[in-house]
């Protein structure tokens, strides 16, 4: 199959290769070279992996004449098989942007201004010797991002836990896949997916839950839409309050009201234990807590969960008997269930379902806890975001002192007397003044954080260096005391493990602009600068190179469940990304786990003991250990709470946001590709049908959308989208206006309006609960919202001037030529 001059802006997942159950998913090789160049052109093709998206798409950079002309597909990888999604096609040109931050920055009388290396690094290594001498580690805090390398997040840890011995470590991914790993140690008590990509060719039933996959994870999504066009399609069930195009596909399109997925999902399981859709043996062999469950899960009738989601009984029963009947069940979950109400108590009863129905460990039965960030996993496995490296469990003396024998510490120098610091209390913190040196690495919380204007406040307080490692200037860069310029993808070499446990390398294939240094070149700078030891006097950090530093990480990883000791550089390149655990054991990697039900559950073994579902208080030792002996998959219980900000008279909406096919986070990137920025401009809100009706807007009209934190004015987009609810993307900060955000102003970021909460179990901010209202500014003087039409966003209502359907916007013009080739 040879297709040439698609237009993947319009047609976002190409075309079809179907097939059916059990079959191989058919290779197609995704090609966008720039304007001119031809593969005949490229002087070399460098393999490399995405990282604008979570979904870990193999690709090759094209390079002529040192410089980036263009991406393919690498049709061997088990993840793509060739394919490419349209932030991977086009989102490779922002590294030739040309106000890429080529040269360290300090402030100087309130201006930040160019100066060398050493005079930004002694500041900071200065100031940071300050601190301990006087405060001590709780002086000094690290946030960092879901787009660094695993040999990054490994230093990074390395230097934070057992150098400086700080708790206050976090990454971004606490906005995007904290709930994530919450719920799968709430239930096996270990992070690590139990399914693979690869259940999408078997599954006979596939529910996505909160998760517009086709949008968020593009080239999986073709993958469940080629199955669909081939023989003995799966059914879907999707969960989610707006059309996406996974609704569209759906058999069942469940759309509650926000904040309602608990009783949603406790309605499901009241009817798969009603009906004894249940696997007897398996629970008795595998599983505890079935008995709670049972007895919660009854409070929850389909007449029950439909007064509290407001949806129809009949369909959460038609839901329900997809699930029980299914052979094969794969679900997946992300943000629509991660960033609202109760969401580890949610995401852990999607876990039930499955524990319950005996659904793990074979092909198409799994769970995938979906991941929002390329190398979300990451942070989590390495250390980068507070939990200690390989899994260990923080409570655990035995592991905090095996951390400390592989890295030759003293174990009292790792920080274990208490949780690690989430983001929001380190933000709290430095509002208070006890962290004075926040050091912000790869992400943008000026506009990715709720309730924005206390966080610019919180950025700007004196005392507080603010330390920002980025490669443009963000938002948050241009508060910042010290700003260091960080190469890039495609300019440094390191692994990346996606969201199926899949590792892939990604070489470096051009130099980085200027003066800008990988990260880890940074961060081991700031640890010879610091001069941190190890208990017999030798450098902590060792390592100087990307492969020295991922072997160190493969020896803190050995024996641990994510056990990388069988990888190396050589055997990921040229060839597929391979899955973890890959050992001895394993040495080809592993496409599942949990297999036979055997978990890594044991009390002496696991990552965590769990936590109360409704206060986030850590369970002990001795309570896990008198509730689950045996080491087996945990049951957990939640009844339904209401969010704690509801609408009344004053906001009478609910505020949801979330994100659109062609840009990435802040856009720092994909605002700066002009195909991704044409297909998706500028900031609008979505609302109903009958919401516009009842509140006089029209396509196109400009709206004013408040909470009671701020306001932001938004272009209207009348969608499919249910009552009550209007839906942001939290994409568009200040960075590309003139002014920036002014005080007092109405804003642009979606965050202006968001709370500040979170959930109590994974500590990840609510972003799909806000009250709002909506009021008319101006009418609209064009047909239509600057909003994609071929997504989520596509508009239902007419226009004011002409009253003919919208059927135009941004994404449905054309783009570059894209080529996509066949298996040759």
């Amino acid at each position: 199959m040879t297709t040439r001059d698609t237009d993947r802006i319009a047609e976002p997942w190409g075309q079809r290769t179907p097939y059916g159950p059990g079959q191989t998913w058919p290779v197609r090789v995704d090609t966008h070279l720039a304007e001119g160049v031809t593969e005949a052109d490229v002087d070399r093709w460098v393999q490399a992996a995405s990282i604008l998206h979570s979904n870990g798409d193999a690709l090759d950079i094209a390079v002529k004449d040192d410089r980036m002309v263009g991406v393919r597909g690498r049709a061997e990888d088990r993840v793509n098989h060739g394919r490419l999604g349209v932030k991977d096609l086009y989102g490779w040109q922002a590294n030739a942007s040309g106000d890429r931050l080529t040269r360290p920055l300090i402030r100087e009388d309130g201006e930040l201004v160019e100066t060398d290396w050493d005079t930004a690094m002694d500041r900071v290594a200065g100031r940071t010797r300050e601190l301990l001498d006087e405060q001590g580690p709780s002086a000094i805090g690290f946030y960092t991002t879901g787009q660094l390398f695993a040999e990054e997040y490994y230093t990074l840890g390395l230097l934070a836990h057992g150098g400086i011995g700080t708790n206050h470590v976090d990454g971004n991914t606490r906005l995007c896949t904290a709930t994530a790993a919450a719920a799968l140690k709430e239930s096996f008590a270990c992070d690590g997916q139990p399914g693979s990509y690869t259940d999408i060719d078997h599954a006979d039933v596939i529910a996505l839950y909160g998760h517009n996959m086709a949008e968020t994870q593009s080239v999986l999504w073709m993958r469940i839409l080629d199955r669909l066009e081939g023989p003995n399609p799966p059914q879907l069930i999707c969960v989610d309050p707006r059309p996406t195009k996974v609704a569209e596909h759906a058999t069942v399109h469940l759309a509650p009201r926000p904040g309602t997925n608990v009783a949603l999902v406790n309605a499901l399981l009241h009817e798969i234990v009603t009906h004894d859709w249940v696997d007897h043996d398996y629970l008795d062999a595998h599983a505890v807590g079935y008995d709670e469950l049972s007895k919660r899960v009854r409070e929850y009738p389909p007449e029950v969960a439909a007064r509290i989601c407001d949806i129809p009984a009949e369909q959460i029963r038609e839901a329900a008997r997809l699930l029980g009947s299914a052979e094969r069940l794969l679900s997946t979950v992300l943000q629509g269930f991660y960033q609202s109400n109760q969401a580890t108590a949610a995401a852990v009863q999607v876990n039930n379902i499955h524990i319950v129905r005996g659904m793990l460990g074979a092909p198409g039965r799994g769970i995938l806890q979906m991941n929002g960030q390329p190398t979300a996993q990451n942070t989590r496995e390495c250390g980068g975001d507070g939990d200690l490296p390989g899994f260990r469990n923080w409570s655990n003396d035995a592991h905090v002192a095996d951390l400390a024998k592989v890295w030759n510490v003293d174990p009292m120098s790792i920080p274990h007397y208490s949780p690690p610091t989430h983001v929001m209390q380190m933000m709290r913190y430095v509002e208070e003044g006890s962290i004075k040196l926040l050091w912000v690495s790869g992400t943008n919380p000026a506009v990715s954080l709720p309730e924005l204007a206390r966080i610019r406040s919180i950025l700007q307080r004196e005392g507080l260096l603010l330390v920002v490692q980025d490669i443009f200037l963000t938002e948050t860069a241009q508060l910042a005391d010290v700003v260091l310029p960080a190469a890039t993808w495609g300019e440094k070499t390191g692994t990346f493990t996606n969201v199926d446990r899949t590792v892939h390398l990604s070489e470096k294939a051009i130099d980085p602009p200027g003066e800008a240094r990988p990260d880890l070149d940074i961060f081991v700078d700031y640890a010879r600068r610091l001069d941190l030891r190890d208990k017999d006097g030798g450098p902590l950090v060792p390592w100087t190179e990307p492969e020295e530093a991922f072997e160190a990480w493969k020896e803190c990883t050995r024996g641990r469940p994510c056990d990388y000791t069988g990888i190396t550089y050589d055997k990921l390149r040229g060839g597929s990304g391979i899955q973890w655990p890959c050992n001895d054991e394993h040495p080809e990697g592993s496409e599942r786990i949990y297999q036979d039900g055997m978990f890594w559950a044991d009390p002496m073994y696991c990552e965590s003991y769990g936590r109360d579902l409704v206060t986030g208080a850590p369970l002990e030792p001795d309570e896990y250990k008198s509730m689950n002996p045996s080491g087996k998959a945990v049951l957990k219980a939640a009844a339904y709470m209401p969010p704690h900000e509801l609408p009344s008279a004053e906001y009478p909406l609910q505020l949801i946001t979330g994100r659109t096919l062609y840009h990435f986070h802040t856009r720092t990137k994909t605002g700066r590709a002009p195909q991704l920025q044409a297909a998706a401009p500028e900031v609008w809100v979505e609302m109903s049908v009958g919401d516009a009706d009842r509140g006089g807007f029209t396509e196109g009209d400009l709206a004013r959308i408040t909470t009671p934190r701020g306001v932001v004015e938004a272009a209207v987009r009348i969608t499919g989208i249910r009552d009550g609810v209007l839906f942001l993307p939290f994409h568009y900060g200040y960075w590309d206006t003139d002014a920036g955000h002014e005080p007092d102003a109405a804003g642009r970021a979606a965050n202006e309006l968001t709370i500040t909460d979170w959930d109590p179990a994974s500590k990840q901010p609510i972003f799909k609960t806000a009250a709002a209202r909506i009021e008319l500014v101006t009418a609209g003087s064009g047909p239509s919202a600057p909003a994609p039409t071929t997504t989520a966003s596509a508009s239902v209502t007419r226009t004011r001037t002409t009253g003919t359907p919208t059927a135009g916007g941004p994404a449905a013009t054309a783009s570059e030529s894209i080529e996509t080739e066949g298996a040759r």
